[in-house]
């Protein structure tokens, strides 16, 4: 087995490193021995299904990512469960972005959908977010219901 056309052997070996994790702590998680992970990092051997959807867990990613991935080609790490790099975006000079092709997909954003665009001034997080506006009103909805019975309850 060739670990350059591996890419669970490169994802496996980048996640323990990402982790800081021993092949140790690793074998110790899944119950195997070291050398099966060294193994499977190294492209020796596969994980069996298993094995694959528990070091998906344990790396907190999915199952497809953990078997697909291609860092080399996709040009970014594997992102946890859940969450998406979907590329960089230039800002236009009036402070317009186009949103990615896989993002808009992915999120079934449309012509027409409004967002709520949510921001963090925290130096140690700098950073912007977009909310689907009617997904925002609800989570706010649900809130002010939550409070407005706890109020009652009082």
């Amino acid at each position: 087995m060739n670990n350059q056309n591996n890419p669970i052997a490169n994802n496996l070996r980048s996640l323990r490193n990402r982790n800081n994790w021993s092949l140790e702590y690793v074998a110790e998680r899944l119950e195997i021995s070291r050398q099966a992970v060294a193994k499977w990092e190294n492209g020796d051997s596969l994980p069996d299904v298993m094995k694959c959807d528990a070091l998906a867990s344990l790396y907190d990613v999915t199952l497809t990512d953990l078997i697909r991935h291609n860092e080399e080609t996709e040009g970014i790490p594997i992102g946890p469960a859940g969450k998406h790099i979907f590329g960089i975006v230039p800002v236009g000079a009036r402070g317009q972005i186009v949103l990615p092709k896989k993002a808009r997909d992915l999120l079934n954003i449309e012509t027409g959908d409004t967002l709520i665009v949510l921001g963090d001034t925290n130096p140690a997080s700098t950073g912007i977010a977009l909310i689907d506006s009617e997904a925002f009103m609800r989570m706010i909805g649900n809130m002010m219901e939550n409070i407005f019975d706890q109020k009652e309850e009082s």
